[in-house]
């Protein structure tokens, strides 16, 4: 990407600065809590673009003066500074540029959101289910390295120690803006721990990223769309783990969804819980049919995550992590298996943000 044509574009985005910073400005917008917050998110991700745009600028006009002034100096030790110092602006301005270019995705409206993660083992029986709580492990540690709090909303174990199904929610800074580019089929290749052969066995598991609603969602529950039951929870095996009708489970009628949860004793929590479960799903059916509308944007398929689709494949063998929908691999499985899930998630950011900035530049945006 040329620097004239960053450029250009970030001046593009100044007046809409200047609009926010005259909103957040009105003191009628205070009384708004929800949208002044949505307004001053935008406005600081502008503001830290445009410092990360003058950082870029500077190292960039360091660099060139630095390089002229390689052609014309004949002192050896200065010279010898001067292409350390151009090593260093080099990377800088690599490193910088990679920042802008992500922040420069055009935000969709929930990337601020928390979220509410969903995983259920597909095929594969128990090598699947065992593989699903790891992936669970895997996103509460991830969760932890960025500072974000997980809450289980709901947890059902199989009896080797697995998961059969596991609900939680993730609450932070930007969560959704990451979490959604792991909605769909995860695919796991390696060697069974009960395989006495030692034959690679091939798993998957689904994992849904929902984005949480809020008042400004138009979603309506009606008391007569909604048929609520309560039974007994359960542990792994069947095993009741509580005496009394404690979990709850909602029928939606006009869409058919059904969500249930049982991970608290009080039934009034659980029934909370549920709710909060089906509205995330009622948002997520509005926004699939918004999306179906902007067929040939990427960024809005990318963003409600088809549940169907295979995304990445967990090759255990040769330790590497595919990313399919963005042609990348990384080789450290351990790693990401103990939540660093970034040496997967940058380089697909960075995939996403250079086909993003194409389609702007090109003018499809």
């Amino acid at each position: 990407m040329k620097p004239e044509d960053i450029a250009v574009h970030i001046d593009s985005m100044r007046g809409r600065f200047a609009e926010l910073e005259a909103k957040l400005a009105d003191p009628d917008i205070y009384s708004k809590p929800v949208e002044c917050k949505a307004l001053s998110r935008e406005r600081q991700c502008l503001a830290d673009l445009f410092r990360l745009y003058g950082e870029w600028t500077a190292a960039f006009n360091q660099l060139d003066e630095n390089k002229r002034l390689l052609q014309e100096e004949t002192d050896q030790e200065f010279l010898q500074l001067l292409e350390t110092d151009i090593h260093e602006l080099e990377q800088k301005s690599a490193a910088i540029e990679q920042q802008i270019t992500i922040a420069l995705i055009p935000r969709d409206a929930t990337d601020a959101r928390d979220t509410i993660v969903e995983i259920r083992p597909a095929a594969g029986g128990e090598e699947a289910a065992l593989f699903a709580g790891e992936m669970f492990r895997m996103y509460t540690k991830f969760a932890e390295r960025k500072g974000w709090k997980c809450e289980i909303l709901d947890l059902s174990e199989s009896d080797l120690g697995g998961v059969k199904e596991a609900v939680f929610s993730l609450a932070g800074t930007d969560v959704y803006s990451l979490m959604k580019f792991e909605s769909g089929v995860h695919r796991v290749q390696r060697v069974p721990s009960t395989e006495a052969s030692g034959r690679i066995h091939t798993s998957t598991i689904t994992v849904s990223v929902l984005p949480e609603a809020d008042e400004l969602d138009e979603i309506e529950l009606r008391h007569e769309d909604l048929e609520i039951s309560t039974f007994r929870s359960s542990g792994p095996g069947g095993q009741n783990v509580n005496r009394t009708d404690s979990a709850v489970r909602i029928v939606h009628k006009p869409s058919g969804l059904v969500v249930a949860s049982q991970q608290e004793r009080s039934q009034l929590r659980n029934r909370e819980i549920a709710l909060r479960i089906l509205k995330a799903k009622l948002l997520e059916i509005q926004r699939r049919e918004e999306a179906a509308k902007h067929a040939a944007s990427k960024r809005m398929q990318v963003g409600t995550g088809d549940r169907s689709e295979r995304i990445r494949t967990y090759n255990f063998p040769q330790n590497r992590i595919t990313d399919h929908r963005y042609g990348v691999s990384t080789y450290d499985l351990p790693g990401l298996m103990e939540g660093n899930l970034d040496q997967i998630l940058n380089p697909i950011l960075a995939e996403e943000s250079r086909r993003e900035i194409e389609r702007i530049l090109s003018g499809k945006g």
